[in-house]
C-alpha cells in the first residue's frame, strides 16, 4: 500500500511541476511577445487610417515600413478635449501620459482611446437619451489625425465607434478639409455576421461614403443610413445593408453620434472656424 501511496504522491508531484514549468514558459512568452503584438495593432490602426483618408488604395495593403513612412509623412496625430472643443493642453497631455494611456516613449498616435473610456478619471458615463451609438461610456480626449499641407489641414480622421448587432465595430470617419464631406469610413474590428452586417468591408458599400455631407442645406446634421436604396440626388444619406438592418442603423447611430454635438460637434464648429 505504501509503495502504492509512494507512486501517486510521485506522479502528484511531476504532474505539479510539469504546470508550473508550462506556466512559466507561457507567462514568459507571453510578456516577450506582448511588444510585437502591440506594435501589430498599431500597425494596422495606422494602415486603417490611411485607408480611410483615402492615402492608400483599397485591396494593395503596402509593406510594414511603407505603412510607418507614408504615416510619419502624411499624418499628424492630435489629442482633443471633447467636451470643450479644443485640442489638449500641454499640461492636460501630460496628464495622459502620466495615467499610461499613451506608452512611454511612443507619439499621440498611439493614445488608447478605447483603454480611457473604461478608466473613471478619463472618462464619463452617457445618459441614455444621449448615448444613441450605445458605448456606455466616453472618453474625456480623442485623438485625431489630419493630413496638412503648410499648415492648412486637408483632411481629417476621426476614430469612430458603436454598437452593431452583435459586436462594437471599432473604425475611421475622413473628412475634407472643410470637415463637413466625408472621404471615407471602414471599420478595422468588429464581429457582425459575414455576408450580412459584415458588409460593412464591402469595398463597394464603404465607397458609398464618398463625397456624401455631414449636414444639409440648412446647417442641420444629416448624414445617416437609410434602409433600402438613397436617392441619387440624396448627398446626405447612404444604402442600407440588405439583410442587414440592425447593423446599418447601428453604424448610421454611431456616425451621428461621433459628429453630433457629444462627440466630435464641438471641436469641429471650433476647427471650422479657424481655431
Amino acid at each position: 500500500m505504501s509503495a502504492n501511496n509512494d507512486s501517486i504522491q510521485k506522479t502528484l508531484l511531476v504532474a505539479i511541476l510539469l504546470c508550473l514549468v508550462c506556466s512559466v514558459i507561457v507567462a514568459g512568452a507571453a510578456v516577450s511577445l506582448k511588444p510585437i503584438q502591440q506594435a501589430n495593432k498599431q500597425l494596422d490602426k495606422n494602415y486603417n487610417i490611411l485607408l480611410a483618408a483615402g492615402l492608400v488604395e483599397e485591396g494593395a495593403k503596402p509593406s510594414a515600413d511603407q505603412i510607418e513612412q507614408l504615416f510619419a509623412d502624411k499624418v499628424t496625430a492630435k489629442v482633443v478635449n471633447l467636451s470643450e472643443g479644443r485640442y489638449a493642453t500641454a499640461a492636460e497631455l501630460d496628464e495622459i501620459k502620466a495615467s499610461g494611456l499613451i506608452p512611454q516613449g511612443k507619439g499621440l498616435a498611439a493614445y488608447n482611446q478605447r483603454k480611457a473610456s473604461k478608466d473613471p478619471a478619463f472618462s464619463s458615463k452617457l445618459p441614455g437619451d444621449e448615448d444613441i451609438a450605445s458605448i456606455k461610456r466616453q472618453a474625456k480626449f480623442a485623438a485625431v489625425y489630419t493630413v496638412e499641407n503648410n499648415g492648412v489641414v486637408e483632411k481629417m480622421v476621426l476614430p469612430v465607434h458603436g454598437y452593431g448587432l452583435w459586436s462594437t465595430l471599432y473604425g475611421f470617419l475622413a473628412l475634407e478639409g472643410d470637415l463637413e464631406t466625408v472621404v471615407g469610413l471602414g471599420f478595422y474590428s468588429h464581429a457582425e455576421t459575414p455576408g450580412l452586417g459584415g458588409e460593412v468591408d464591402n469595398p463597394s458599400w464603404k465607397a458609398l461614403w464618398k463625397g456624401k455631407e455631414l449636414y444639409n442645406s440648412k446647417g442641420e446634421l444629416a448624414i445617416k443610413v437609410v434602409k433600402g436604396k438613397a436617392a441619387a440626388d440624396d448627398e446626405n444619406s447612404v444604402d442600407g445593408l440588405s439583410g442587414a438592418t440592425l447593423t446599418s442603423k447601428g453604424v448610421s447611430n454611431l456616425v451621428q453620434f461621433w459628429v453630433g454635438e457629444n462627440g466630435f460637434g464641438k471641436f469641429l464648429a471650433t476647427a471650422k472656424g479657424g481655431a
